[in-house]
């Protein structure tokens, strides 16, 4: 069983960062030419800004738990075959 992931290349890396930057100036600019009061455009700025962030640790939290998953399930199946070898040892005596 090949466990290892592919890298994700360079570019793909780049265009995530700059399509990141360029949507964050754009919501920056947008925010800031909205005609609101400063308490308007600092309450969109501060819930843009915990939405992201709480993105960020959900799409975390279900990696580390599919991750944990793949590891419990692989500790399962050495412990199935490690029985399987000692039934198949004592079965041949």
């Amino acid at each position: 069983m090949n466990d290892s992931f592919q890298k994700h290349s360079s570019t793909w890396v780049s265009f995530s960062y700059i399509s990141f930057g360029a949507a964050a100036f754009m919501l920056v600019l947008g925010i800031w030419m909205m005609p609101l009061d400063l308490w308007g455009k600092g309450y969109l700025a501060m819930g843009i800004l915990m939405l992201v962030q709480t993105t960020v640790n959900m799409t975390k939290t279900l990696r580390d738990n599919a991750e944990s998953e793949k590891l419990m399930r692989k500790i399962e199946d050495a412990k199935t075959e490690k029985l399987m070898v000692k039934f198949n040892r004592d079965s041949d005596s």
